[in-house]
């Protein structure tokens, strides 16, 4: 049952939002009382904490996933965010700026844990990418690691960023195309533009 709320609590927050969703609701989609809810998460936070913590480990594990299919580090970055959009459904409810917002505590942790798991994904592929001849050799693995995980924070930033004029999943293309753009070789640079072009037509 605890593994039944998390998931259900887990996909009401990411399409409704995290404070829209009262724990009333979450009982009421699973058939249960509120009581059985507060049996295993005594508070909301508690349930957000663990909802934040079950929807991590399952994008990481599907971004493994991607990873050992061995593909080029151009494809393997659109693979990755593709599948991380579709598991947060485009971000449609802003799930990270409302935990920022409305639950500081569980956002800095959900934070932590991204940047780890960002900047070693970043570091594998760039150093695929350096050996397959389709990024620079020239580059600071370290710093692009570090400053690519930097450039997705602030593209959740909505004072920045405000919607409609710009909306998440626009914002995700347009950050790793640029991102793509300052790395790769011109043997890359081709490869990343039949891929842009064929993206843009499907």
């Amino acid at each position: 049952m605890k593994n039944k709320i998390v998931e259900k609590a887990a996909d009401m927050f990411i399409t409704l939002g995290v404070k829209s969703v009262t724990m009333d609701e979450i009982a009421a989609e699973l058939g249960i009382s509120k009581k059985t809810i507060y049996t295993h998460f005594p508070t909301k936070i508690k349930l957000i904490d663990a909802t934040a913590d079950f929807v991590f480990q399952n994008i990481a594990a599907g971004i493994e996933r991607i990873k050992s299919e061995n593909n080029d580090p151009i494809a393997e970055l659109y693979s990755i965010k593709e599948f991380a959009c579709t598991h947060l459904k485009h971000e449609k409810t802003s799930p990270q700026h409302q935990l920022q917002k409305y639950y500081p505590s569980v956002f800095l942790k959900v934070r932590e844990k991204q940047g780890e798991m960002l900047k070693e994904i970043t570091r594998d592929n760039l150093k695929k990418g350096i050996e397959k001849g389709i990024y620079r050799s020239d580059l600071p693995v370290e710093f692009i690691s570090r400053i690519y995980f930097v450039g997705i924070l602030g593209t959740k930033d909505h004072e920045f960023f405000p919607e409609p004029q710009f909306s998440p999943h626009q914002l995700t293309n347009m950050h790793l195309e640029y991102h793509l753009r300052a790395i790769v070789s011109p043997k890359g640079l081709k490869k990343l533009e039949t891929y842009i072009t064929a993206s843009s037509t499907t």
